[in-house]
């Protein structure tokens, strides 16, 4: 499958190392453009969203080329679920409501 904007992916940058899920806005020559969150944080937020907690909301980020190490779509693989259906799973929502 190819990866599309409007797509759920995950993104892992280096220098520093981070990984972002979220959805992507465009791709190109200069960088990525998506709106995310911090993978480290997806549990948290996914329980403070489903409790009607306060919580941080998905932010709009421009991330340089130079520390784009790869790009992955967020799809499940037999048996596990993707990120994207985990948040729906867990909260009633869907990724595209945040």
């Amino acid at each position: 499958m190819k990866i599309e904007n409007g797509n759920a992916v995950v993104a892992v940058l280096h220098t520093p190392r981070e990984k972002l899920f979220g959805i992507l806005d465009e791709i190109s020559a200069a960088g990525v453009l998506m709106r995310g969150i911090d993978l480290s944080y997806f549990d948290d937020w996914c329980a403070a969203i489903a409790n009607s907690e306060p919580h941080l909301a998905m932010s709009d980020c421009f991330i340089p080329m130079w520390r784009v190490e790869k790009i992955t779509l967020d799809a499940s693989n037999g048996d596990l679920l993707s990120l994207s259906e985990q948040f729906e799973k867990r909260t009633g929502r869907t990724i595209g409501e945040q």
